[in-house]
């Protein structure tokens, strides 16, 4: 939570208006409608001036004469009438307008931050909380949202009612009129000080607010460690902390609020209708008429309204600068880069050369990692936790950038390769995969053109077809939330699957068969003898026991290669490799004679 404060009193100042620009740079799709609700709102206010014109026509020409023609005060009554229906008519329909195109703009830019957000370097995801981008995504865009219906609209109508006021005003009697115009100066220097002081608050405001939902995001998803090891009231605690904090921020808005806007706004007020009241006093008789100062009184009070509005709406303007920022911080950073070769591959040869990496400068997770594959080869990947294992075949993926070295895929270099081509050729079963919250069918075809005959086929060479089939309705049967009413090794087969559908030139596994028992590991291990015909397989394994026929094993040790070679001859070195496999041979024997000896006699 301090990280987040300092984080959040650290963003550094920007000036409001290049992101605002910015935001309402959206609106342009929205050019006609806007424009037309603009109109609205300035026949809207001259429609609202003009009725206390009429009312001061009628005070002046016909209440201090006493004459009251039936006829004129019949007209100028359904006179007086008609403008206020227009007005009203004429602000409901540009509320609809303006709601019309927040709406649009709040879409479109949601969509253009999912995107942005799709696009991150998966580098960005192993250090920002998830909580932070559903934050962007939902809550920030939906200010944005009351930037336009509310900020937008009100500033543009209390400019239009202010103008019409003010033009009003000086027909009526300029006297008067400079008098009330005392009051801007005094608003502008409010509006400063709100700025000044409230834009650090509502950072912190929307920062805490993203917190809340890190917060929220992993408590539900570790929700069974948070039970299990009894911790509901530790992070009960925490979320606690951050709404509390989040509610003191709060709070100090609603206290600048307090103090600087209706109550200091209305003291202003008072003290320019005093001003008007002084000089009606100390005018010649008849110069100023009673209908003039009713009408001016009028204003002052209609002229109130507009500016505390005006005021108010710097708190939302805040809030949607601040959100702005945010949603354009992660718009603007650097999208995961791809080549532009777009040929398909014809092979799956690997060749890697003085392969070398790091997650943070100086910290190398691999050194000087180089290796070849045949074109439908078979390698192997081993070591202890932490050798560098998974991070060789997620750079193999092109999911990160190569500090040195370079990685050849069918002769081409893997940054030379487009996004779709690198996608198509090399495809990756994990060993915790993700599963949608859609059809087995779905979670197969991936949006592909894969037809649902493929689909049954993949899962028959998987061994999963007799679970899915016992499924309520069979392939097209909704799975849970990550997949919730599948076991690990269920979800492994299921990822697997979506993977043969359409097999690819280089097929990498990581632990993929880790979850599955021995029986399914065996179909499996039949199923990737087929699939060698016309496929590289890259396999991480722990169980060495899957690999012995692997022509090439390649054994990682604090991200270095330590050993090469085939099983026999790997075996033959007594080295690192022959050490983990005689410990996983004794390991084997030992959980066997465990489990003999708890089974129940005959």
């Amino acid at each position: 939570m301090s990280a987040t404060l300092a984080n959040a009193q650290g963003v550094k100042k920007t000036k409001i208006w290049p992101t605002l620009k910015r935001l309402l740079v959206y609106g342009k799709t929205y050019r006609r409608p806007l424009a037309i609700a603009v109109i609205m709102l300035w026949v809207a206010a001259a429609a609202e001036v003009l009725g206390p014109i009429i009312i001061s026509y009628f005070i002046d020409n016909f209440v201090a004469k006493g004459n009251m023609p039936l006829a004129m005060v019949s007209v100028l009554a359904l006179s007086f009438l008609f403008l206020q229906i227009l007005a009203a008519g004429l602000h409901y329909s540009q509320a609809l307008l303006f709601n019309r195109a927040a709406v649009g703009v709040v879409q479109r830019l949601r969509t253009d931050v999912m995107d942005a957000a799709l696009r991150q370097p998966l580098s960005a995801f192993d250090t920002q909380p998830v909580g932070q981008l559903i934050s962007r995504v939902t809550n920030d865009t939906e200010v944005i949202r009351d930037l336009y219906v509310t900020v937008v609209s009100t500033v543009l109508r209390s400019i239009a009612l202010i103008g019409a006021m003010l033009v009003a005003m000086f027909l009526l009697d300029w006297r008067m009129a400079l008098v009330a115009i005392c009051i801007f100066p005094a608003v502008l220097v409010v509006m400063a000080l709100y700025q000044i002081y409230s834009t650090p608050v509502v950072r912190q405001v929307r920062s805490y607010l993203a917190d809340i939902n890190d917060g929220f995001n992993e408590v539900i998803n570790g929700m069974g460690v948070v039970q299990q090891f009894r911790q509901q009231q530790r992070f009960g605690e925490r979320l606690s902390r951050a709404s509390q904090s989040h509610y003191l921020a709060r709070m100090k808005t609603l206290k600048l609020e307090g103090f600087l806007l209706r109550p200091l706004l209305s003291l202003f007020a008072s003290l320019i209708l005093c001003g008007l009241l002084v000089l009606f006093g100390f005018s010649a008789e008849g110069s100023i008429g009673v209908g003039v100062l009713y009408a001016f009184i009028n204003y002052l009070s209609r002229l109130n309204e507009p500016l505390i509005a005006l005021t108010s709406q710097q708190s939302i303007l805040q809030q949607a600068v601040v959100a702005g920022e945010r949603i354009f911080d992660l718009m603007d950073r650097v999208q995961q880069q791809y080549g532009e070769d777009s040929q398909p591959l014809t092979g799956g040869d690997i060749v890697i050369r003085d392969l070398s990496f790091a997650y943070q400068p100086g910290k190398w997770v691999l050194e000087n990692i180089s290796l070849q594959v045949a074109s439908r080869g078979f390698v192997a990947l081993v070591g202890h936790t932490g050798s560098g294992k998974s991070t060789l075949a997620n750079l193999l993926m092109g999911y990160y950038p190569l500090d040195k070295g370079e990685i050849l895929l069918n002769g081409r270099s893997l940054t030379s390769l487009s996004h779709a081509c690198l996608r198509k050729g090399v495809a990756m079963v994990q060993q915790d995969p993700v599963v949608l919250a859609d059809t087995v069918l779905a979670n197969i075809t991936l949006g592909r053109d894969v037809d649902e005959q493929q689909a049954w086929l993949a899962l028959e060479t998987v061994q999963l077809a007799p679970l899915v089939r016992l499924m309520p309705e069979g392939i097209h049967t909704r799975l849970g939330e990550q997949g919730n009413n599948l076991s690990v090794g269920q979800k492994q087969l299921l990822a697997m699957a979506r993977v043969l559908v359409q097999a690819p030139e280089i097929l990498i596994l990581d632990e993929a068969t880790a979850n599955i028992d021995s029986g399914t590991e065996q179909a499996i291990s039949r199923a990737l003898r087929a699939i060698r015909q016309r496929t590289t397989l890259v396999v991480i394994a722990h169980r060495l026991s899957t690999i012995v026929e692997a022509d090439n094993i390649l054994v990682l040790h604090r991200g270095q290669a330590v050993e090469q070679g085939s099983h026999l001859q790997l075996l033959q070195q007594k080295g690192r490799y022959y050490q983990m496999y005689q410990l996983q041979l004794v390991g084997e024997e030992l959980a066997s004679s465990q489990q003999v000896a708890l089974s129940p006699p005959n």
